[in-house]
């Protein structure tokens, strides 16, 4: 028996998922530590009743896609939106050895989950959806690619993604505490302030509140730059296949954020963000959910060997860098360290295990408002749009080709 659900019945199961994840959470202590996601809980949840469906009662379960789609270009677009490249400038040096070692940690992930999957017999492309795509990108960005690859036909990738990307946020919340404490320890590093006494929201910064932040106009505003950004990514992807450059719908739509938020500075306009980020919040975890929860667990269990020795080296390889390159180009000091933290958490999982993370060295061991700056800027933005072009060269390589007759592997 085979049910298929259209984008309304997809959406309405979509947000009831994402209710129960939030209960859940708020329910189990160890999923709210690992910073799990609403959507990953709750999209398991559904996926583990299809899967019952499927087994025991021969009902297989179809979901709506074409909102997921544009669901995704909504997220990747208020991304782009809010990289604004003056923020970059103002990091000085510190920045500037922070985006490089991201960089260079993306490009090790990938070497690194390619080399694996070649050694297990698997299309190397695999190995970049498994490497900086699911431990630096998330779920997000390890779902999105993965439609992608699936379309240019690497069968799987969607299982691949959904699998690696689970575990990230396993090893994020699992490493990047407990090895910057060990690194504190180690060097004999404490904050230079007791947490009592500073301040990271200066009083005479904050803006009073704005009586129009709500207001039907403004949100209107927001959706049509958000509209327009989705156009002229089109337009940018249109003018990249002519000149023989293949860039994911999703890639162009982020380039097209970019533009505008740089261009609107350049003309002095200022647009407003509040309501930006809060439909990129909201399609990611729409989209999130509703990728997930078609997933087919059973595929999952089949590859989990090998998706556990990619847990294991990448989390060796990340946590090596971190130490061994960006603790030492930071100055070893307890700034450098609590930036190790937040480096670990969103080169292992996302920026909300990298912000958990160093709220909760600085209260053990002291405030370091460097390492939050730090962290803000440079995984905010720049390690999404690193991320997107670091991958799209691994993939670009004729090793890394995708071609359709691959089926998987």
């Amino acid at each position: 028996m085979r049910i298929e659900l259209d984008e309304l019945q997809t959406i309405i199961i979509a947000i009831l998922a994402l209710f129960v994840g939030r209960w859940l959470r708020k329910s189990i202590p160890a999923l709210s530590r690992m910073d799990m996601p609403n959507a990953v809980i709750g999209a398991a949840i559904v996926a583990v009743l299809v899967l019952i469906g499927q087994v025991y009662l021969n009902i297989n379960v179809v979901f709506g896609s074409h909102i997921r789609d544009a669901l995704l270009l909504v997220f990747f677009t208020t991304i782009g939106l809010s990289a604004k490249l003056e923020a970059l400038r103002a990091g000085g040096k510190p920045l500037l050895f922070l985006c490089l070692v991201t960089v260079l940690t993306l490009i090790v992930q990938n070497a690194g989950g390619a080399a694996l999957a070649v050694l297990w017999g698997a299309h190397p492309a695999y190995g970049v959806l498994a490497g900086s795509l699911s431990f630096v990108g998330g779920p997000g960005t390890a779902m999105a690619w993965a439609a992608q690859m699936e379309s240019e036909g690497l069968a799987n990738a969607g299982v691949v993604g959904v699998g690696a990307s689970t575990l990230a946020i396993v090893a994020g919340a699992v490493v990047a505490g407990p090895i910057t404490g060990w690194i504190i320890r180690r060097h004999g590093l404490q904050g230079n302030a007791r947490p009592e006494d500073v301040t990271f929201a200066d009083p005479a910064l904050v803006k009073p509140a704005d009586p129009d932040a709500g207001s039907i106009e403004r949100l209107l505003a927001s959706i049509l730059i958000i509209a327009v950004a989705v156009m002229l990514g089109e337009k940018i992807n249109a003018l990249a296949s002519t000149a023989g450059l293949v860039l994911p719908g999703f890639l162009s739509a982020m380039l097209a954020g970019v533009l505008i938020t740089n261009l609107a500075d350049l003309f002095r306009y200022k647009l407003d963000f509040a309501p930006i980020e809060k439909g990129g919040a909201v399609a990611l975890q729409l989209f999130l959910v509703t990728a997930l929860m078609a997933t087919p667990l059973i595929s999952v269990a089949q590859i989990l060997v090998p998706l556990a020795l990619n847990f294991v080296l990448q989390i060796l390889l990340t946590t090596a860098i971190a130490y061994f390159v960006l603790f030492r180009l930071l100055g070893r000091d307890y700034d450098a360290a609590v930036t190790v933290g937040g480096f670990l958490g969103f080169g292992l999982a996302s920026m909300p295990v990298a912000m958990g993370t160093m709220d909760e060295v600085a209260r053990r061991y002291g405030p370091s408002p460097k390492a939050f700056l730090l962290i803000t800027l440079a995984g905010s933005f720049f390690v999404d749009l690193a991320n997107a072009f670091v991958a799209k060269g691994f993939l670009s390589m004729p090793l890394f080709e995708i071609v359709r007759s691959a089926t998987g592997g």
